[in-house]
């Protein structure tokens, strides 16, 4: 047979590679039985006259039907092999119907957002689909181009050669079958993956970095024997005006080429190319890592999808905690300041959480959805107590004061059974935030059996503050009096419910004499109506009058 005859394999991509291509604006994972990685090698339109027929490795765009009747589509998508399913929802009920289905049948299903366009998706879709080399889904990976563009620049220089990213660390290497030739720079830079900081220090004092910092020519270092380096040169990669990283070639047993230089120029272009993929891939991947995050967290979508993508164990246990910054009582995030330090970013105090929480647990993942930042602890040990969780947030939020000078605020959900249960922890940890602003509690870090009476009140407050019909009006009655005659009969009636009747304690808490406050509490008895030895009407004026006059 013709070896040119022969057809090549179709081109396809995987399903992260879609969603990469796609983004979180159009379509939201609602399920993915067989991971992100699964095989998309078509896109087919499915109109509500044709059969629910799809071909194996298709993405099916169920453009006639909504909701629940899509399902008809979706198994017969799922019988046929498809890839993936994508829908649009009616409501947010459908989602968990839909997904279980899918999950069930072993087909992936994305909804589209109401307001995107079919044509949109489909466009997109095929577009990637052009794009993708022939062959396997994510072949020609970036590091072995990168170790065989070190090899290649090797042969053309007959060096050693190495290639840094911006903060000196080895990214891909050439071979070299005789280890005398390796100086010493060469063998610690590659054992330890960057380069030792003594000999770092030695090129920082003869200019090197400088020089390739400003400049994109290669930059010759002559051999210093006594410190184990041999003769090498350097050149900048670039983009525009950016370094993204550094090609070092090494001098071995014979010298380097005549044209070494020119070589090592061409290389440095090859090597940027490569870089520049290399970073729209990476952030294309922490997108969706926070979009499947964030949908998470919200409840809207499934964990699958997220501990397939980073191969997470669903079934340990998993925890959140949250965190808010700013002054006592509305913070300064959900208020959109940033609590006495205007010049702080969110990606600062992002940061610093990331940072730190990194360090006592590598699976953990830091996420903003406005005004709170929340930390998904997924893959607990099963040991894992409330205890040392307000321990983990207590040490942030001491960074935060000491670097930052910021107040930060935490709260520790409960520690759920899986990671499909952390909208639950979540929510807890919420709760405990809200209690925390609303009471204007010193405590920095706290869990729910901390201030469960506090949490219990401010949601109370919540309820009488969106329920007027529950509120007592003889009490809204003098509030408003009140704030018509800028008097203090609510606040002197709440202190002295607050000491429990004790005058003299409430008189010296409002700085007032003690008559003067016997003379408000039975104004406030006239206006209102109100028997303060009922117990009942004492508990109602105690909630309701908790409330910020404006409710």
């Amino acid at each position: 047979m013709d070896p040119a005859a022969v057809t090549p394999p179709p081109a396809s991509i995987s399903l992260r590679q879609l969603l990469m291509a796609l983004g979180d604006s159009l379509v939201e994972v609602q399920a993915a039985p067989a991971g992100l990685d699964v095989e998309i090698r078509g896109v087919a339109l499915l109109d509500p006259e044709d059969p629910p027929t799809a071909q194996p490795g298709e993405l099916v765009l169920v453009i006639g039907a909504r909701g629940r009747a899509a399902l008809p589509a979706l198994r017969a998508a799922a019988r046929d092999s498809a890839a993936a399913v994508v829908v649009k929802l009616d409501g947010p009920g459908q989602a968990a119907a839909l997904g279980e289905t899918a999950a069930e049948a072993g087909v992936a299903l994305l909804s589209l957002r109401g307001e995107a366009r079919w044509e949109q998706v489909n466009a997109l879709a095929r577009a990637a689909l052009d794009d993708a080399p022939p062959g396997r889904p994510g072949e020609g990976a970036e590091e072995g181009d990168l170790f065989s563009l070190a090899q290649t620049t090797a042969i053309l220089t007959s060096g050693i050669v190495s290639i840094e990213d911006a903060a000196n660390r080895v990214l891909a290497y050439s071979r070299s079958t005789d280890s005398d030739e390796i100086d010493d720079l060469r063998r610690r830079s590659i054992l330890g993956w960057q380069g030792p900081e003594a000999y770092l220090a030695k090129l920082r004092e003869w200019g090197v970095f400088q020089h390739l910092h400003s400049s994109d020519q290669v930059i010759g270092i002559d051999s210093h024997p006594e410190l184990g380096i041999r003769r090498r040169l350097a050149v900048a990669i670039r983009s525009g005006e950016r370094q993204l990283g550094t090609i070092w070639v090494q001098e071995g047993s014979t010298p380097l080429s005549e044209h070494s230089e020119q070589a090592l120029l061409g290389a440095a272009r090859v090597a940027a190319h490569h870089l520049v993929r290399r970073r729209r891939e990476l952030s294309e991947d922490l997108t969706l890592t926070r979009t499947l995050l964030a949908g998470l967290l919200e409840g809207s979508t499934g964990p699958q999808p997220l501990a397939t993508h980073l191969g997470f164990d669903a079934s340990r246990p998993a925890a959140v905690l949250g965190f808010s910054y700013g002054t006592t009582g509305a913070t300064a995030a959900d208020t959109g300041h940033m609590g006495g330090a205007p010049e702080l970013t969110h990606a600062e105090v992002t940061n610093l959480i990331s940072v730190h929480i990194a360090a006592r647990h590598r699976s953990a993942l830091v996420t903003q959805l406005d005004p709170r930042i929340y930390v998904l602890l997924p893959q607990l040990p099963r040991s894992i107590d409330t205890c040392t969780l307000r321990g983990w947030g207590q040490d942030i939020t001491d960074a935060a004061r000491r670097h930052l000078g910021l107040h930060l605020r935490g709260s520790v959900g409960c520690v759920v059974s899986g990671l499909g249960n952390a909208p639950e922890s979540r929510r807890e940890a919420d709760r405990i935030l809200d209690a925390m602003m609303g009471a204007g509690l010193s405590t920095a870090v706290a869990a729910l059996p901390d201030i469960q009476a506090e949490v219990l009140v401010s949601e109370m407050l919540t309820l009488l503050s969106t329920h007027p019909e529950i509120r007592d009006p003889r009490l809204t009655t003098l509030v408003a009096h009140d704030s018509r005659h800028q008097g203090r009969l609510a606040e002197s009636l709440l202190a002295y419910l607050n000491s429990f009747g004790d005058v003299r304690a409430a008189a010296a808490q409002l700085h007032v004499h003690p008559n003067t406050l016997r003379y408000r509490i039975r104004r406030a008895e006239e206006l209102t109506g109100l028997d303060l030895g009922r117990p009942d009407q004492r508990l109602l004026a105690m909630l309701q009058l908790r409330l910020p006059p404006t409710s």
